[in-house]
């Protein structure tokens, strides 16, 4: 049913595809089914992506000025499109080793697909750019040996990150107790009593840095706060969704992540972290927005 985007790419040439032009998105094809997209990479493979796989991919959300709110690599299973123009639908028109752009409606992203509120930065009327590198694509069957296999190969390999995790926690005298991931949440300044709750969008600064106190990313240097939905997939790092959940607005604290929770086996998709590399992060709460609709319950 979806075909993947070489081969929309070949059937538009050959049919002259003036028609699925818009003078809005230079560049851009557009689907029967409303979705704009540009294709930045082929894939050498025919491995195409269909509902039930397993794919990994680098994804980064983008308003249409360019200003990037998530980007990461994800490993996730992709469903059946629940509706037209859905963000499942883009990835089933991909095969793997193939990156395209995405222009979707913001409105129905949010709302139908994550089941939130839309950001304050967003508006209902308004587009976002999705882009979509897919870096594997597997089967049930082939996604569950592959992790049978790596939990049994980790539990040797990351015996050298735990013992540098605990040599750092004994260095530096940190007396509080993990959570069951790994995450030790360390509150450096309270906050107030506004605690953040799944569909709230959450406001941050953070200062990311190495167990050597070597800084990799800082919002305060760039001068522009992180602000994201909380509670659903595809938005931060399991470790930073666990330490915001923790805590309340105003609060300041120190979280540690082992790579688990953090960029796990691969590192990050810019490849400044390592693999298996723990991770600390200063993050500050500056503001919770409720969800609306709670509000209104």
């Amino acid at each position: 049913m979806y075909k993947p985007i070489k081969i929309f790419i070949i059937i538009l040439s050959v049919s002259i595809i003036s028609c699925n032009r818009t003078p809005d998105y230079q560049g851009f094809s557009k689907t029967s089914s409303g979705i704009y997209f540009k294709l930045l990479s082929f894939g050498e493979s025919n491995r195409e992506i269909k509902p039930g796989n397993y794919i990994t991919a680098d994804i980064s959300y983008a308003t249409m000025k360019d200003s990037t709110f998530f980007d990461g690599r994800r490993t996730l299973q992709i469903s059946e499109p629940k509706y037209k123009g859905s963000i499942d639908e883009c990835f089933l028109m991909l095969s793997k080793d193939e990156k395209a752009t995405f222009i979707i409606p913001a409105n129905d992203f949010f709302k139908r697909t994550l089941e939130t509120n839309l950001p304050d930065f967003i508006s209902q009327q308004d587009s976002i750019k999705i882009t979509i590198d897919v870096i594997n694509v597997q089967n049930k069957s082939e996604f569950l040996k592959q992790k049978e296999a790596f939990l049994n190969w980790i539990r040797d390999f990351g015996d050298y990150e735990q013992v540098l995790l605990k040599q750092f926690i004994e260095e530096k005298k940190i007396n509080a107790e993990p959570t069951k991931s790994g995450l030790y949440h360390i509150v450096i300044e309270e906050g107030n009593d506004v605690e953040v709750e799944k569909g709230d969008t959450v406001v941050v600064h953070y200062e990311g840095k190495f167990l050597n106190g070597k800084f990799f990313d800082s919002t305060k240097q760039r001068k522009q706060p992180f602000e994201f939905v909380y509670g659903h997939k595809m938005q931060v790092i399991d470790g930073m969704e666990e330490v915001i959940g923790k805590m309340k607005e105003g609060e300041r604290a120190l979280a540690i992540l082992p790579s688990d929770i953090a960029f796990g086996k691969t590192g990050s998709s810019t490849g400044i972290i390592p693999p298996y590399t723990s991770v600390i992060y200063e993050v500050v709460l500056t503001d919770v927005r409720k969800n609306k609709d709670e509000k209104n319950n």
